[in-house]
C-alpha cells in the first residue's frame, strides 16, 4: 500500500510574502519477495507478499515527481525483476530516498542502492552475495547459465562499487562470503548515508526466503489444473476438499509431485 504525506511549511520569503508551501511525499513499500509480475501469483498462492516492476512504476507514475521514500524489508528474489525496479528509480525525476527498516539482502540491497539517499534502521541489515540459479539441461546449458551468472555478478559488482568506492575486487570478495553488512557497517563501507533515527525506526523481521525455480513452475502448472472444469464427488466432505488444498502445496515445497 502506498501512503501520501503532506508536508506543509512557510517558503524562505520576506515577512510580508510569507505563503505557505505544500509538498507531498510519496512512501512505496518494499516489502516481501521481488518477482516478475509473471511470477507473483506463485508466491501470493503460498501467503508470501511480493513487490514488482509494475508496483513500483505505477507507484512512482502516481507520485508525479514528488519526493519519495521507500520502504524497505526484503529477502530479495529475482535478480531481473530487481534490476527493472532499480532502473525504473533511477529514471523518476523527483528526489528518492531509501530507508531500510528490516532486511535489504541480494536483490533487495540493488533496489536499496538506487535511491538518492540510503538510510538504515539502527538493527537494520544489507546482504550482498553471488547471482545464483537453479538449472537443468546438458553441458551447454550449464555452461551458458554459469556465463550469465557471471555477467549479473559484475553488474552487481559495479553497482556496489560506484556507491561505496571500493574497489571491484573488495566488493567481489564480500559478494563470494555472501556478506551481512549491519547499519553502522554499511554508513563506515559507503553503502548507506545514514542511520534512522532510534525513536523513528521501527524492529521488523522477515523470514520468508524466495522460491526457486522449479517451485514455480510447479505452482503454475498446479494452477493450470486447478483452473480446469472438474467434475465433483459429492462424497467427499469439507475435511477431505480442505486437505486436498493443503497437500499439493505441501507437495511442492517438499520437492514431491503434486
Amino acid at each position: 500500500m502506498v501512503h501520501r504525506l503532506l508536508i506543509r511549511r512557510l517558503s524562505r520569503q520576506s515577512h510580508h510574502q510569507r505563503k505557505e508551501v505544500i509538498r507531498t511525499m510519496t512512501i512505496v513499500p518494499i516489502k516481501g519477495v521481488v518477482s516478475s509480475d509473471d511470477d507473483a501469483e506463485v508466491y501470493h498462492f503460498f501467503g508470501y507478499s511480493t513487490v514488482t516492476p509494475s508496483d513500483v512504476e505505477q507507484a512512482l507514475a502516481d507520485a508525479g515527481g514528488q519526493p519519495v521514500t521507500f520502504e524497505i524489508n526484503s529477502p530479495g528474489g529475482e535478480v531481473a525483476a530487481g534490476s527493472e525496479i532499480s532502473a525504473a528509480i533511477q529514471k523518476y525525476s523527483g528526489r528518492t530516498t531509501s530507508d531500510v527498516v528490516g532486511n535489504a539482502a541480494s536483490a533487495a540491497s540493488l533496489i536499496a542502492l538506487s535511491a538518492d539517499k540510503v538510510e538504515m534502521a539502527p538493527v537494520a541489515q544489507l546482504m550482498i552475495h553471488r547471482a545464483s540459479s537453479g538449472v537443468d539441461g546438458n553441458v551447454d546449458a550449464l555452461n551458458s547459465a554459469a556465463q550469465a551468472l557471471d555477467s549479473i555478478d559484475q553488474a552487481l559488482v559495479d553497482v556496489y562499487s560506484t556507491k561505496t568506492g571500493m574497489s571491484p575486487e573488495d566488493v567481489y570478495h564480500l559478494m563470494v562470503k555472501e556478506t551481512w553488512i549491519n547499519a553502522k557497517q554499511a554508513v563506515e563501507m559507503g553503502f548507506a548515508d545514514d542511520i534512522i533515527d532510534k525513536s523513528q525506526a521501527p524492529v521488523v523481521t522477515n523470514a520468508m526466503l524466495p522460491l526457486s525455480g522449479e517451485v514455480i513452475q510447479r505452482v503454475k502448472t498446479l494452477m493450470v489444473k486447478a483452473a480446469a472444469p472438474k467434475q465433483k464427488d459429492p462424497e467427499v466432505n469439507n475435511e477431505n476438499a480442505s486437505q486436498q488444498g493443503i497437500n499439493p502445496k505441501l507437495a511442492i515445497l517438499l520437492g514431491l509431485k503434486p
